[in-house]
């Protein structure tokens, strides 16, 4: 009973993912940003399909999707293109936007664990500099992959990614 019990253990220890990471490209880097990378594509991929849904939910409900509590500001359909005549361009259209999703979620997730990573064997130090330096590049780079990105949107998500990831170092701390 016992020689079954530590085989189960076994067996659970080396399915675990606790280990490390999914992949052994030869180099702690690589290996940190393409981990990164699978694992937040993946869940952009989650996120651009149950958006897609809520979305065709509220038009077939026939509610309006537009109307927002602020003001003067209306919502724009982020899935235009899902408009189509057939369902096969519907389905062209949601794949495209799944693989725009899950490429801007991954870059983002690779970028910033890559820079601290990079940073902290170039300082020797993980603390919040590395992380605000990582945030702001990686704010950028979401930025730039968005569409119509201006300076002041560049500056902003900049800005925006520097603060969430200095805060996120810093409450890690005492958390």
């Amino acid at each position: 009973m016992v020689e079954s019990n530590s085989g189960t253990r076994s067996l659970l220890n080396d399915l675990s993912f606790h280990k490390g990471a999914f992949f052994d490209l030869g180099h702690p880097l690589l290996n940190r940003i393409a981990d990164s990378f699978v694992k937040a594509a993946g869940i952009g991929a989650i996120q651009a399909v149950s958006k897609d849904a809520y979305f065709t939910a509220i038009e077939g409900s026939s509610l309006d999707s537009t109307r927002t509590d602020i003001p003067g500001v209306s919502k724009k359909h982020r899935f235009p293109n899902l408009r189509g005549e057939t369902s096969q361009k519907s389905l062209e259209a949601m794949v495209k936007n799944t693989g725009k999703e899950s490429l801007q979620w991954g870059l983002a997730a690779g970028l910033y664990s890559g820079l601290t990573y990079g940073l902290y064997e170039a300082r020797g130090v993980h603390d919040w500099k590395n992380s605000a330096v990582a945030g702001a590049v990686t704010g950028m780079a979401i930025a730039f992959t968005s569409d119509n990105s201006s300076h002041e949107q560049v500056v902003q998500c900049a800005i925006t990614g520097a603060a969430i990831s200095t805060t996120a170092n810093l409450l890690n701390g005492i958390f």
